[in-house]
């Protein structure tokens, strides 16, 4: 039975490794692993150019994943033989099996903007005829935008039913591509270290406005909060005052992450609150919620309180790039090292799951 030819189109491969999978599968997921295949460059292009010869019956193909950044074209083999060795791992990565090529845009959350662009950097080497590019203008922007089609991509940190219409909501698939916490900062000169809920939402409600009250200094809370529309305020909201409606704007509204990030670095006994992934110990200090630390490990299992799923919205019609860049993000080559990398937690790791109604819950 002849083979599969792969030749690169991009970077050499480091590595490659062999999965079967069922011909109607369209997923790499889930495929069954078959070895490590050895392979011999190609005299043009510099790239490498690898048949398998592992006999399989006409209802399988196979598929490579290479580890390093490159696109590859499937073309029939007839002849090139090449040896099997070494199981392959249990979690592949998925490859480009074929050219893509397009725009993707985005808009929205700004908590996590940093992790898309990331990602996007490695997507845009493996398959250069794709653009990635967007904006962190908050969730709320975000969704709006993806649901009227000027962008590919709506990021949130709140689920589209918060935001949307339920006959916008029915258009769109979401994507879970991470998971944040999210707590409040202060100012370096703030000696308070620990906050309850409950004087959280003294603070942000404007019944409490000096910090002696939750036992530091005489001085005047400055509060700066974020815009509306922005999911970590509303992440943030949800955690403190529950279903209670809170319209306090407090001394300034800003509107992304990185402007909180500024802002707290030159003002003395501020407060405000900001995803893991912004915090800054050189510029202000991560206090803690009712004793328990601001750490990823805590969120896991719900014990900090302040978290939320990062998602990625599409269209049910989004074009092929857009598919394949939100694959992408499902990847191992971003769930398995990138979100950790830029602050994240992999979905994979939480021991309970949030609704969109914000009700919490055991997987």
């Amino acid at each position: 039975m002849p083979g599969l030819l792969f030749v690169c189109k991009g970077r050499a491969a480091l590595a490659v490794r062999v999965y079967q999978m069922p011909v109607k599968n369209r997923s790499w997921r889930g495929c069954c692993p078959v070895g490590v295949v050895s392979f011999q460059t190609a005299k043009r292009a510099g790239c490498p150019r690898v048949a398998c010869t592992k006999g399989r019956s006409c209802s399988i193909r196979l598929i490579l994943v290479v580890s390093s950044s490159a696109s590859l074209v499937v073309l029939p083999a007839s002849s090139v033989s090449v040896s099997l060795v070494a199981a392959a791992p249990a979690h592949p990565t998925p490859a480009t099996a074929e050219s893509v090529s397009g725009e993707v845009t985005y808009d929205g959350a700004s908590s996590f903007q940093a992790l898309v662009e990331a990602a996007a950097e490695k997507f845009m080497d493996a398959n250069p005829d794709v653009s990635v590019s967007g904006s962190g203008n908050g969730s709320g922007k975000g969704l709006t935008a993806v649901a009227a089609g000027t962008v590919t991509i709506g990021n949130s940190d709140v689920f589209a039913e918060t935001k949307l219409e339920a006959d916008q909501v029915k258009n769109l698939v979401d994507h879970e591509v991470a998971v944040v916490g999210m707590g409040p900062v202060v100012s370096k000169n703030v000696k308070v270290d620990d906050l309850s809920l409950e004087q959280l939402k003294g603070i942000f409600s404007g019944q409490i406005t000096n910090w002696k009250e939750v036992g530091g200094d005489d001085a005047t809370i400055v509060v700066l909060n974020r815009k509306a529309g922005s999911g970590t305020r509303a992440t943030f909201e949800a955690a403190v005052f529950g279903d209670e409606a809170v319209d306090f704007k407090g001394d300034a509204e800003l509107d992304k992450s990185g402007d909180v990030q500024t802002q707290m670095g030159s003002t003395d006994n501020a407060i405000s609150y900001l995803d893991f992934s912004h915090f800054d110990d050189s510029k202000f200090n991560a206090i803690k919620v009712e004793g328990v630390e601001p750490k990823s490990k805590n969120v896991t299992d719900d014990s900090f309180k302040i978290w939320a799923t990062e998602h990625m919205y599409c269209s049910k019609d989004a074009d092929e790039a857009t598919k394949a860049f939100l694959e992408f993000m499902l990847s191992d080559d971003v769930q398995g090292k990138l979100v950790e990398e830029q602050g994240f937690i992999p979905v994979s790791a939480m021991k309970v799951v949030k609704d969109a109604s914000g009700k919490v819950s055991a997987k």
